[in-house]
Parts: C-alpha cells; structure tokens; sequence
C-alpha cells in the first residue's frame, strides 16, 4: 500500500520517512568527511550581508571560496557545501542545534 503523503511511503511492510534533515543533507553537493583536527567555523565575514568569507576556530579568517575548498578537503568540520547559480557555499550540517548554525553565528571583521 501506498499511502498519499509523498513523505511517508508504505510499500511491503516497508516504510521510509523523508524528513527535514534528509531534504537538507539532500539539498547539498558534497558532504566531507572531517579530518580528525578540522576547525570549526566560529564567525561570519559579511559585506553589503552577503557572507564573503568565515572565522575558523583557530581565528583565521578565509575567503567564501578558501573555505569551500578547505571543507571539502575535510580541515572544516560541520558543514557542506551546495551552490546556487555558479557560486558554491557552506552549510551547516543538521544536527538538531540551532546553536552552531551558521546562520546562528556571530558577524566578524
């Protein structure tokens, strides 16, 4: 039987949910691996309140694009990366906290 909620499929005895955190995971290009001593992103870098850059847990500071490739080497841990247009960027991966959303974080300079 299948059921009428395109998030809940019932097919065999077998059911699978589709919840928020699988469409987010879903909604990313890569999700890296961290290495065992990836930084955290601790801030945000914003001009005009576009995010141009992020604050790494040691203090340095990286572009948007220098953070992109060090998450997908693994040195970030936390987040993946998805794109709009020809643009990609970091997410926070979901975890159930709001706290250390990326969006949570404070604005550096």
């Amino acid at each position: 039987m299948i059921t009428n909620n395109p998030l809940q499929t019932t097919n065999n005895n077998v059911s699978s949910n589709v919840d928020g955190h699988a469409l987010a995971m879903a909604a990313m290009d890569v999700i890296p691996t961290p290495d065992a001593g990836a930084k955290e992103i601790t801030g945000l870098v914003k001009e005009s309140g576009k995010v141009t850059g992020y604050q790494l847990s040691d203090g340095n500071i990286v572009s948007k694009q220098e953070g992109v490739a060090l998450a997908k080497d693994g040195q970030i841990k936390g987040v993946g990366v998805a794109h709009r247009k020809d643009t990609e960027y970091l997410k926070s991966l979901p975890d159930d906290s709001e706290a250390n959303n990326l969006s949570s974080l404070p604005t550096v300079n």
